[in-house]
């Protein structure tokens, strides 16, 4: 048995296909870590979500920006463009959003030495608290009505954690760090502004550090395993690897 992670797939249907391929796939042997943002970009949402959801026993997914963006898409929270608009019109378009509600923030496994999710853990996070928080926005999302709890997940993030702070605040703070997170500063304040990769010798943006090189960053005990950045692209540096390339 093999265990394949993989990236970001933003709907690119095809390029998964020839990938599956590529590595002999194989649905009743091995299992897939997907981590995230399986839609939106490409133009075969539909048939990215068709396929994971028929091999859903053999995968172990992360949310991310764009599934939640979908997600919020089918609640009438935003406007579904182009290429999210085939989901939500589709007839099992219930069936397929269930079960995204239902997959989790973060994976992990002390075999492999592993944890993903999507955009990473917040430098503020360790180990148990990152399983505590994921756990607890999980339980949000999975509500019979997550409605109300993700309209609020829209409005202006907050960028720090604070154990004080609102229910509402903790939660938009959770939720983004662990799907739209890059950089952040040496306290760990998180900046949802710059996109670009950091160069190796010397920070290109003064005083941002890239979330996994934080100064002041916890202990995750586990490697972590994300996607989100694709201008940073592949980036393995013995305790965090990144997977999003950029296939679109």
């Amino acid at each position: 048995m093999a265990v394949w992670a993989i990236g970001d797939i933003q709907g690119c249907y095809d390029s998964l296909m020839k990938l599956l391929k590529k590595i002999e796939f194989d649905k009743d042997r091995d299992t897939l870590w997907i981590a995230g943002d399986l839609v939106n970009r490409g133009d075969k949402s539909l048939e990215v979500l068709n396929y994971l959801y028929s091999i859903r026993d053999s995968i172990k997914v992360v949310l991310g920006n764009h599934d939640i963006s979908l997600i919020a898409s089918f609640y009438g929270i935003k406007k579904p463009n182009a290429t999210i608009r085939p989901i939500i019109e589709a007839p099992n378009a219930k069936e397929l959003i269930d079960w995204l509600r239902f997959q989790p923030f973060l994976v992990w496994s002390f075999e492999l030495d592993f944890m993903m999710a999507h955009a990473g853990i917040s430098p503020q996070f360790d180990f148990g608290m990152a399983v505590r928080y994921s756990s607890r926005i999980e339980k949000k999302l999975q509500a019979n009505n997550p409605k109300p709890w993700l309209i609020d997940m829209f409005k202006p993030s907050s960028d720090i954690f604070d154990a004080n702070a609102s229910s509402i605040e903790i939660d938009k703070y959770i939720l983004s760090a662990f799907t739209r997170m890059r950089f952040c500063k040496e306290n760990g304040r998180l900046d949802f502004y710059q996109k670009g990769k950091p160069k190796l010798s010397k920070l290109e943006y003064k005083g941002l550090y890239p979330w996994f090189d934080c100064p002041s960053r916890r202990s995750t005990t586990l490697r972590v395993v994300f996607g989100h950045w694709s201008t940073l692209g592949y980036w393995y540096d013995g305790n965090v690897l990144c997977l999003d390339t950029g296939c679109l």
